[in-house]
């Protein structure tokens, strides 16, 4: 009699648990805007959902901490003049974040540790180049300050946000609606993904195609795709009879057939894929959907093996991924989530159960930190680099606020500006360090702006407690008469 012999695999019992309801993020208006993003980013210090806006497009970036009922005053994110289309923090800079919008720019903000006492509307830089919305943004893996942007005017722009100019401009090479754009691992190549329903793959700093494969997926509907650790390319799509498809594909060798193809439900929603390179899981999250599905990618057929489905009642209607480094490895957290509702955002975990309290090695490899392997100008001259890595094994801690200022590109000016910091136009110049003169005025004024708001809120407290005094006193007063 034979015997079905089960994968060995660590993940094979990786399961997902919400947080507890004091964990969430309460009361948030979440965009209602039909794009398919994720609508919402994260990193080790801070939570940035699209926000729904009148008047224009908004933000609201919160720290980590904050959660409960978020204060419907809170200060937000403001300057596009069209809905936020999609956002992206730095991976080089936790206080950095971009932000694309239907108002055909792209704008970089710097995000200050303190609470801000008012709405943020002073970018540092606003890249102006797309003709129609501009739906996509993403950093580049290892080069500093380099920034991906892709419209609806099927122009991928690659910025130098340190001089706010145009790297690369690759305008002829899809036809129709870009649906998505990833950067591999070195950030030497892109795939994308088209309405012409072709994938491809671009070597952006020679402007031309490696590879392209036509109909991946037959079906019509939006295909996604991200790129494996391996090297291949992870896709999600429709069939012809609209039903959702998972595939594997490895571009290099035979480009024609897949590694592996899955069929999996019939739905409407788009699969966005997460992908984690340090444990090959990729998670599929589905807009409308109110599950998170993984998969292990191996060597071995079949390839994408199922592992498990997390499920809950609420539909998301966006979702974002936090990276390695911000999660708790005492706990054997190998991946959280922060899914959108319409009014909240509320934190996923996902768990590999171990008995001991040790580091567990074997589930973190050294991971990409935050410090970049390459300037802008050595990737653009040819040169590659993995990702700079870091260990986890004591816990990852935030560096400390790196401010990025835009300073004349004059470089025998070596005077710090003068005057409050204003919104430069792309024509200006890069985002370089402080001199250290210049970074203890800002880390000062960080501490008198802390200070302030303290008192302000002394005050307010004082002010009621006036008030309630002065209301009792009153009634003393009518009672004895």
């Amino acid at each position: 009699m034979s015997r079905r012999v089960v994968r060995q695999s660590k993940f094979r019992h990786v399961f997902g648990q919400a947080a507890k309801a004091d964990q969430a993020y309460e009361d948030i208006r979440v965009s209602k805007v039909t794009w398919d993003s994720s609508f919402c980013a994260v990193n080790p210090k801070f939570l940035a959902i699209i926000v729904e806006a009148g008047g224009g497009g908004a933000f609201i970036v919160l720290p980590l901490a904050k959660t409960g009922r978020v204060d419907k005053n809170y200060p937000l994110v403001t300057g596009h003049t069209g809905p936020v289309l999609d956002i992206d923090w730095c991976p080089h800079n936790d206080n950095v974040i971009a932000s694309a919008s239907d108002d055909t720019t792209i704008m970089v903000w710097q995000i200050p540790d303190y609470t801000p006492v008012r709405n943020i509307t002073e970018p540092v830089i606003t890249l102006e180049g797309h003709s129609k919305r501009v739906g996509i943004l993403s950093w580049h893996p290892t080069a500093r300050n380099v920034l991906l942007s892709a419209g609806g005017d099927n122009v991928i722009i690659i910025w130098n946000v340190g001089t706010g100019e145009v790297l690369l401009s690759l305008d002829d090479m899809h036809p129709d609606v870009i649906h998505s754009v990833c950067w591999n691992s070195n950030g030497s190549l892109l795939a994308t993904t088209c309405k012409d329903k072709t994938l491809r793959i671009i070597d952006p700093r020679k402007s031309q195609v490696v590879a392209e494969r036509f109909a991946a997926h037959e079906g019509m509907r939006p295909m996604r795709a991200v790129f494996t650790r391996q090297g291949h390319i992870f896709t999600t799509g429709f069939t012809r009879m609209s039903q959702r498809e998972l595939g594997l594909w490895d571009p290099q060798n035979n480009f024609e057939e897949p590694v592996a193809l899955q069929e999996m439900d019939t739905s409407n929603g788009v699969l966005l894929p997460f992908y984690d390179p340090d444990s090959s899981i990729v998670y599929l999250c589905g807009k409308g959907d109110s599950s998170i599905r993984y998969f292990e990618i191996t060597d071995e057929p079949p390839f994408v093996h199922y592992l498990n489905t997390f499920g809950s009642k609420e539909p998301q209607r966006g979702m974002g991924f936090m990276p390695k480094r911000g999660l708790d490895v005492s706990k054997c957290e190998i991946a959280r989530f922060y899914k959108l509702h319409e009014r909240k955002c509320e934190p996923i975990i996902m768990t590999v159960p171990r008995k001991s309290d040790l580091f567990q090695d074997d589930l973190y490899p050294d991971t990409p930190g935050p410090e970049p392997a390459l300037e802008a100008e050595e990737w653009l001259s040819g040169q590659d680099a993995d990702p700079v890595l870091i260990s986890l094994k004591d816990g990852y801690v935030p560096p400390k606020h790196r401010e990025l200022r835009i300073t004349k590109r004059n470089i025998l000016d070596v005077h710090p500006p003068s005057g409050p910091r204003r919104s430069q136009s792309a024509s200006e110049a890069p985002l370089l360090p402080l001199p250290s003169s210049t970074s203890q005025q800002q880390h000062t004024l960080e501490t008198l702006l802390e200070e302030i708001k303290a008192l302000r809120e002394r005050v307010q407290a004082q002010e009621e407690r006036i008030t309630a005094l002065e209301n009792m006193l009153c009634e003393l007063v009518d009672g004895t008469d």
